[in-house]
């Protein structure tokens, strides 16, 4: 399938949800972007995406305000809110903005929420290209639980095809490189996963013929639905938003052995955002730096990048301290997370957890994780790893080096902590 090429290795880059929620404005954004092109797109960080409700001129926390006004054009089409977005005044839309962005070497993506703006259909305003108007097409008892920008699209309209073609003929107008679609994907808790309206949007994206990443939240999207989601969607998410807290990251254990091999060329079950760094600047509550020790922020890295998940960062990069750079930046752990195969559950018993991987050259990966209270000894043989004895060993968070000649690996793990290793037959 085409759209599979568009992310030949799970996405890597900054989402502005966590530090900014629904208010970043577009000094923020080209700041940021800034920061990825000098420190981090060189380790292969790429996207700068901007989140919800862009289009709202009155957003200023993640807090959503119920019914509010948005910016549109002529054709039901939302559009940015220049008071927030100064370069998108005059009609040009986010395309100064995402020329900015390329110009630094970098991908620029938006958050969209699945359907049609409640105003359009209210004002009962066009749909570009057709007789058809926003009305004719609205499913209204199709909406979301936690937002009420949007109705539902009835895909089974005439009309109901032609509008998404439009947002998508706009975007690719924009220059956008992905687009995360919300309140779409999710088996229960939004009413979704709304397939029809997904294949609506894979087709309008194949008609602009730009190479779109599509992302769909939020999650749990149901796995029964994996073959449906890889034929329409580049990624998805596992879960519902992924906060620095400890119960949601035990939990993610269970939602990566769900979808284990799944991760494949241009198809990445998503763990959602990496909340790390300083966040929740006007988002979640207060102003803070991550909840998450470090020896947690090594969990949540090891397990999403050995599983293979999108990375997207949701901090402010411009206050990354060493240690958060750090995490970003370990060439080993990133070449794992790009090129490794066959990630998979070892072993799982009490607070212990063995996870395993291929390398592109023969050499395997191992992640020993202890989820308890209480520092203890993992271990996996070799056998499992499909080693024998002999094995030279590297910790990539550490860079330590030592050599296996018994049959088992072995690591003393702190709580909550993890270690992560390359292993090379001699």
């Amino acid at each position: 399938m085409k759209h599979h090429n568009y992310a030949p290795t799970p996405p890597m880059g900054w989402n502005s949800w966590d530090c900014y929620g629904a208010s970043v404005r577009e000094d923020e954004v080209r700041g940021n972007a800034e920061y990825m092109a000098e420190y981090l797109k060189d380790y292969g960080w790429e996207y700068v995406v901007v989140d919800i409700q862009w289009s709202e001129s009155g957003a200023v926390s993640d807090q959503y305000r119920p019914f509010a006004r948005l910016e549109m054009d002529d054709y039901s089409r939302l559009v940015p809110a220049a008071n927030r977005f100064p370069s998108a005044a005059g009609g040009l839309g986010f395309k100064p903005l995402s020329d900015y962005v390329h110009g630094l070497g970098l991908k620029f993506g938006i958050h969209i929420m699945r359907g049609i703006p409640r105003q359009a259909v209210h004002d009962n305003t066009p749909i570009k290209g057709t007789d058809v108007r926003a009305r004719d097409i609205a499913h209204t008892c199709s909406f979301c639980g936690w937002n009420t920008d949007m109705y539902g699209v009835d895909a089974s309209k005439p009309g109901a095809q032609e509008y998404y073609n439009s947002l998508f003929e706009l975007y690719a107008e924009w220059g956008v490189d992905f687009i995360k679609v919300d309140d779409i994907a999710d088996s229960w808790l939004h009413g979704g996963p709304h397939l029809a309206e997904i294949e609506l949007i894979r087709k309008a994206i194949d008609q602009v013929d730009r190479p779109i990443v599509l992302s769909l939240s939020p999650g749990p999207a149901p796995v029964k639905h994996a073959d449906f989601f890889e034929a329409h969607a580049n990624m998805w998410r596992m879960t519902d938003d992924f906060w620095d807290r400890w119960p949601l990251l035990l939990d993610m254990f269970d939602r990566c052995e769900t979808w284990q091999g799944r991760p494949k060329i241009g198809c990445w079950p998503d763990c959602d955002m990496l909340p790390l760094g300083h966040i929740g600047i006007r988002a979640s509550g207060t102003d803070r730096r991550t909840n998450f020790t470090r020896d947690e922020q090594l969990t949540m890295m090891t397990l999403w990048t050995i599983f293979r998940s999108p990375l997207m960062f949701g901090g402010e990069m411009r206050d990354n301290d060493d240690w958060t750079l750090s995490l970003l930046t370990n060439r080993d752990v990133l070449h794992m997370h790009r090129f490794s195969i066959g990630a998979h559950l070892v072993s799982r018993a009490d607070n212990k957890v063995v996870w395993a991987a291929e390398g592109p050259d023969g050499e395997r990966y191992a992640a020993l994780f202890n989820t308890g209270e209480a520092i203890t000894d993992v271990s996996v043989a070799l056998a499992d790893l499909g080693l024998r004895s002999g094995v030279s060993a590297k910790e990539l968070w550490t860079g330590k080096e030592l050599e296996l000649q018994v049959g088992h690996l072995h690591g003393t793990i702190p709580p909550h902590g993890a270690a992560l290793y390359k292993l090379t037959a001699k």
